[in-house]
């Protein structure tokens, strides 16, 4: 499904250098659920920016989905992330004058799908989660658990392979988590792959794998990583 080997980030100022990764090879399979820890600064944001597309890098070779990425231009690029993947982030990034239904419906809008099929999209996805009597409810007025799960339904909309999950808990209390971890779980359970950037040793737990990074490069044997698989 995504397969990085030797992938380097370098960003560079006048005066300045900084490795952001370093060296990096990771395979992750079809259906897997693969959290990713290590301390601020590591380069797991940098590595997941790379994943869904967002950044290109510096050396090594990146697959998605069979793909090779690395010779793909900026259409090619846009139309791989826009089809495979799904983005969940921690600031939820609704857009506070739309409803639930017209937030979903966005990303839609943007692939071209025709109403209908938009619909059919949009009910399905906010019945999964547990949001249908809510449809034209405004971000204002939903708990910020209720709006991470609009957020997750706007990434399944678009039937995305893999889902991509940037700290999807941080900004809620611990019952908002668990609801969250729930869905993701669920979902996972129903064969898209998930990788998910946490700070929380409990809830890298719960995936089915766990990605120790530090300093640009995947890491073993750290105490942090133990904490995390070991539940």
């Amino acid at each position: 499904m995504l397969t990085m080997q030797n992938v380097s980030m370098v960003y560079r100022t006048e005066s300045v250098e900084t490795h952001a990764l370093r060296d990096f090879s990771l395979e992750v399979d079809e259906g897997e659920f693969v959290s990713v820890t290590g301390p601020s600064g590591s380069g797991k944001t940098t590595f997941l920016n790379i994943a869904g597309l967002l950044e290109e890098f510096t050396s090594g070779t990146y697959k998605l989905d069979g793909k090779d990425t690395n010779s793909l231009g900026d259409t090619e690029r846009s139309r791989l992330r826009n089809e495979k993947i799904g983005f969940i982030f921690q600031s939820f990034n609704l857009i506070p004058e739309l409803d639930i239904f017209d937030n979903v419906d966005v990303p839609l809008r943007y692939r071209g799908f025709n109403a209908a099929e938009r619909k059919r999209r949009i009910d399905h996805v906010i019945d999964m989660v547990g949001l249908g009597s809510r449809k034209k409810h405004l971000p204002s007025q939903l708990s910020g658990g209720q709006q991470q799960r609009v957020a997750i339904a706007r990434a399944l909309a678009g039937e995305p392979r893999f889902l991509l999950a940037d700290e999807p808990t941080g900004n809620l209390d611990s019952e908002m988590a668990e609801s969250v971890m729930q869905l993701l779980e669920d979902i996972n359970s129903k064969g898209t792959t998930i990788i998910m950037v946490t700070h929380e040793p409990n809830l890298a737990a719960r995936a089915k794998r766990n990605i120790f990074v530090r300093d640009g490069r995947i890491s073993t044997g750290e105490p942090e990583l133990q904490v995390a698989v070991g539940g």
